[in-house]
């Protein structure tokens, strides 16, 4: 992988972390540096899922794909606010 794939891959999974903070509710008390990997993890597998079922071979944009991809970031959003809080107040 490139620097110029590794930069793209962190803003991708800036944009899609902040897509998926947005979509849901409430207040995530986690930091940054999760949502971007929250985003970059989705966007892989989002990707993936897309890919394997078929959709993502479109000439243009493929919008089902980044609706995947934004619905599993908001679940990764979700399940690290609740697992990063969790493990906050237990210190």
């Amino acid at each position: 992988m490139t620097v110029a794939g590794i930069i793209s891959a962190i803003v991708i999974g800036l944009v899609l972390g902040l897509l998926g903070r947005l979509v849901v509710p409430g207040k995530q008390a986690i930091p940054l540096w999760l949502t971007i990997i929250v985003g970059i993890i989705a966007a892989f597998i989002g990707t993936a899922i897309a890919r394997g079922i078929g959709y993502a071979d479109t000439d243009g944009i493929d919008w089902l794909e980044i609706i995947t991809q934004v619905v599993l970031a908001a679940i990764g959003v979700t399940l690290a606010a609740n697992l990063y809080g969790r493990r906050s107040v237990n210190r």
